[in-house]
């Protein structure tokens, strides 16, 4: 039996090369020839593998060499039924199993085949995620080195010898101009110091004296105040403060927002790019935005800019808005709404329903106001010229739905813009700024009616960097007013404080917004929402005097006459009161010993009736600012 299976399978091996003769025959020919030398079953197994495989690869081929592959199956059919059929005999057992085995059905082997192929799939697949493993390995081992290097750039023998400079070398700088070059080198090896101090260390040198120096070089080779840089130190560890102060030296790109009232960002977008403006969509966080990198016409002359298709607004003003989130037929106040862009903005979202009040304080910032609106066809928007902490009384508490407040600051958030903040803002300033955030603040909040349906919200934001004005005034109005923190609705942007040195905010704050130059590539702004629970105050009785009283400073920047008179008598009242106050106790002890109880209670009713009188004193101050606009008006109509 065996003979007769060889010869009959003889040319079996054969056929296959005739299949593929554009291939190599050799190969499979020694293959063949070689089993028929060999007993064993490992002979046998290498004798019929290879034109099983090949037959499953040669399937597309002419018809008459199909025909003879077919004729070989029915064959290797015959064969494999006998084999089959002395498998359960038991004579020759070990030879009718090999011969079984190797001349089983082609299904069999398909699956084994394809169980091969699966097998040497997860090979792959495994061999692909350890090469991955390694090279992400190998990355991490680079960056390592990278920042070993970047420590160590210049070699340990010459960071041993940096020193900071002595006070004689100091004094010989000082008496000379500044050398630029120096000062940059030096700048840069503190900041490479204070990044790992322990390693990097200057001989001689602690690190309080590092950072004064560094202070020092920074005011001196960019030119900020040292009160400035003080306080972005604080804000900042040394190798981001070098990032935000360099990001401050370079301008932030031009962006405009589409007026939807008029077009849409792609049409508006072909026609600029007909124009000659190189521009591209903002971001993917604004559906109006557009930014232009460079333009061959003027981009706040061209028809479409004076037919109020677009306003050139920054990136950083796009987020208040978002943040307050107007809907239809609301009524909405904008505090400080000069020059127009936040307000046009709001009315594109209403689609010009509803009803808009465009407060402005400053006189010669209506103009601009009103042209903007015009331009753009804003056509739901009355424009008012008040002091923000007046709207209540004007307008009428619980009376709005929304308010954008877009504090007036100190603006450290827009160097790039307006350089003069480097050297012209001091801690007075800040606290000065504060302060009037605080009550503009709380005049928001007492405009909206909690009860709204639809809104009841407040969004305060300032393009400043300082916490003072942001996070501190937002603790405030949570303590004074019953107002609660909720989301910006705004993806991006880092949490605000929640602590800041020895200060602890309500831990609602994580949900403010800041962005910052470096990071975002926007002007540095603050941004926080506000939703009013109820339109209960929780502030107490003493709580809003001091805050009446400071209303009576702040009166006395707008140059009236009769106010500051009023607040001169206001002023000499307050510090009269502690020497009174120490009076009447001693009056007291002394009456108790000798009796005189009448006269001590008169004093006291005499002194407390001042107190009595607040709202004339406010009278005559809104009576004096009234008269002094209408001279103003009569003065301005006279000369036209």
């Amino acid at each position: 039996m065996v003979l007769t299976r060889s010869s009959k399978k003889a040319p079996k091996p054969q056929t296959p090369p005739v299949k593929n003769l554009s291939k190599a025959q050799t190969p499979p020919l020694s293959k063949a020839e070689k089993p028929q030398t060999l007993t064993s079953k490992k002979g046998a197994k290498s004798q019929k593998k290879p034109p099983l495989k090949k037959q499953k690869k040669d399937v597309v081929v002419e018809e008459e060499e199909v025909s003879d592959v077919e004729s070989e199956e029915i064959d290797e059919s015959d064969d494999g039924e006998k084999g089959s059929n002395g498998f359960f005999s038991d004579d020759d057992g070990e030879e009718l199993l090999g011969d079984d085995f190797l001349e089983g059905s082609g299904d069999e082997e398909e699956v084994l085949s394809s169980d091969s192929d699966s097998d040497s799939d997860e090979d792959d697949i495994q061999k692909e995620s350890e090469a991955i493993d390694r090279a992400k390995a190998k990355e991490e081992e680079d960056a390592d080195a990278e920042l070993l290097d970047f420590n160590k750039e210049a070699g340990p023998e010459e960071h041993e010898t940096f020193r900071l400079p002595t006070q004689e070398e100091l004094e010989e700088e000082a008496r000379g101009p500044p050398d630029l070059p120096l000062l940059q080198s030096r700048i840069k090896e503190i900041v490479r110091a204070l990044s790992n101090f322990n390693v990097l260390r200057p001989k001689g040198a602690s690190r309080k004296e590092c950072v004064e120096q560094l202070k020092t070089d920074l005011a001196s080779y960019y030119g900020y105040n040292s009160f400035l840089i003080g306080a972005l130190f604080e804000l900042f560890p040394p190798v981001e403060l070098m990032e935000i102060i360099e990001a401050f030296e370079k301008q932030r790109p031009t962006s405009i927002r589409t007026n939807t009232l008029k077009t849409r960002r792609r049409d508006l977008a072909d026609v600029l790019l007909n124009r000659g403006v190189n521009l591209d969509p903002l971001s993917k966080w604004s559906k109006v935005g557009l930014v232009v990198y460079d333009s061959q016409v003027p981009i706040g002359a061209t028809p479409e800019y004076l037919a109020g298709y677009y306003m050139l607004q920054g990136a950083s003003s796009f987020l208040p808005v978002m943040a307050l989130a107007p809907k239809e037929n609301e009524r909405i106040v904008d505090v400080a709404a000069a020059p127009g862009g936040k307000t046009t903005y709001v009315a594109a979202l209403m689609k010009n329903t509803g009803l808009i009040f465009a407060n402005e304080m400053k006189v010669p910032r209506l103009k601009s106001l009103t042209a903007n609106l015009h331009r753009m066809g804003v056509t739901n928007t009355i424009v008012c010229n008040y002091d923000g902490r007046e709207l209540p009384k004007v307008l009428g508490e619980r009376s709005v739905d929304r308010v954008l407040l877009d504090a007036p600051c100190s603006g450290t958030g827009v160097i790039s813009k307006d350089e003069s903040v480097k050297t012209s803002k001091s801690l007075e300033d800040i606290k000065r700024f504060a302060h009037l955030q605080k009550q503009l603040l709380l005049a928001a909040i007492d405009l909206v009616d909690a009860t709204s349906k639809t809104g009841g919200y407040i969004v305060y934001s300032t393009c400043s960097l300082m916490v003072a004005e942001n996070e501190a005034v937002i603790d405030y109005a949570l303590k004074k007013r019953n107002v609660q923190l909720v989301k910006t609705g705004l993806d991006f942007g880092q949490d605000g404080y929640r602590r800041f040195r020895e200060h602890r905010f309500h831990p609602s704050l994580k949900q403010t917004k800041r962005f910052y130059p470096h990071v975002h590539n926007m002007d540095g702004f603050f941004v926080a929402k506000l939703k009013k629970m109820s339109n209960m105050k929780q502030a107490s009785e003493d709580d809003d005097e001091a805050v009446e009283t400071v209303e009576q400073a702040d009166v006395s920047s707008d140059d009236d006459e009769e106010a500051e008179a009023m607040e001169e008598m206001e002023k000499l009242s307050v510090p009269s009161k502690q020497p009174k106050e120490n009076k009447e106790r001693l009056a007291k002890s002394k009456e108790k010993k000798k009796g005189k109880k009448d006269g001590k209670s008169k004093s006291i009713n005499v002194e407390r009736k001042p107190k009595k009188k607040r709202s004339d004193w406010k009278k005559e101050i809104a009576q004096a600012r009234e008269e002094k606009r209408r001279a103003m008006r009569e003065n301005s109509k006279g000369k036209q």
